[in-house]
């Protein structure tokens, strides 16, 4: 039997992004579903007239972020979250979104305006204990995050690898680390596929230009997990998330995309068929129906 799954995301829409269907299989399997978000978005761009005054507002932005989170986390069917500055650590204060720039079509860094609590400079020790307690009291089997370049290399999300790569070492017995990939094939497939489907104002991605670090050699994918048992699950997540998630939309007429979605960048992204991780270090896991070891 499979055991409890956490998932650690840097901000609230990540959860939907990176690992929307295997937070809604493992709940949908009455399995223990929780989620850690490191920081509550606060630095986040604003998506939309109705909503443009919170950009720059970091309370106000974090507030209603965190409402937004609450709602997705319904349509994927978890049950349990928390944000990791809640649980009790050496450091006081909240953990705040530190920023992006963006440099270049799928590639953040660093800004140069980085707020004193920034997620970027905590303590890597402090945080990781703070996890590994909630991975201890959860009973987690299975933890997943971002790969090492954090999907797309924003601080945050590298920052949240780091961290839960060390929680998983002080936790005895340790949990199964699955690490949000995609394999380049199936990324490029669905870049092609979204050919003619844009919509005003946004960007169709290259379909022979630059992979983001999401994106691995097809032979490094250990997991697959089915996105269509859960998908209208995944687009009411989404949608849930109005300030940084447009354009979503099912997609019914091409075996290599089954949805689609745009972020701030006004870039027209795939959901593609299965969600892909790789497995870091070892671990015997019975996985739900809909996820499947290939490798």
């Amino acid at each position: 039997m499979a055991g409890g799954l956490v998932a650690v995301h840097a901000h609230p829409d990540d959860e939907s992004l990176s690992t929307g269907a295997l937070l809604a299989t493992w709940a949908r399997a009455g399995l223990p579903t929780t989620v850690v978000t490191c920081t509550r978005g606060e630095r986040g761009e604003v998506i939309g007239v109705p909503l443009a005054h919170l950009e720059g507002d970091g309370p106000a932005l974090a507030d209603h972020r965190s409402g937004e989170l609450a709602h997705a986390l319904e349509a994927l069917g978890v049950p349990d979250h928390l944000f990791l500055d809640e649980v009790p650590g050496a450091a006081s204060g909240q953990f705040e979104d530190s920023g992006m720039a963006w440099l270049g079509t799928g590639e953040a860094g660093l800004s140069d305006d980085v707020p004193p609590h920034a997620f970027v400079g905590v303590s890597v020790e402090d945080a990781a204990q703070r996890l590994a307690d909630v991975l201890r009291s959860r009973d987690a089997s299975v933890v997943v995050t971002y790969e090492p370049g954090g999907g797309y290399g924003h601080p945050d999300h590298v920052r949240a690898h780091e961290v839960t790569r060390r929680a998983v070492e002080l936790v005895e017995p340790r949990p199964v680390l699955l690490v949000a990939v995609q394999g380049e094939h199936a990324l490029r497939a669905g870049y092609a596929a979204l050919a003619g489907r844009t919509s005003p104002g946004l960007r169709l991605p290259d379909v022979d230009g630059p992979l983001p670090s999401v994106a691995v050699p097809d032979d490094l994918v250990d997991l697959h997990v089915d996105v269509p048992p859960v998908r209208e699950s995944i687009l009411a997540a989404l949608r849930a998330h109005a300030t940084q998630v447009q354009a979503v939309d099912a997609i019914d007429d091409d075996a290599a995309l089954v949805g689609c979605y745009a972020l701030s960048n006004q870039l027209l992204a795939p959901l593609l068929p299965v969600e892909a991780y790789r497995i870091v270090g070892d671990g015997d896991v019975a996985w739900p129906a809909g996820v499947r070891r290939i490798a």
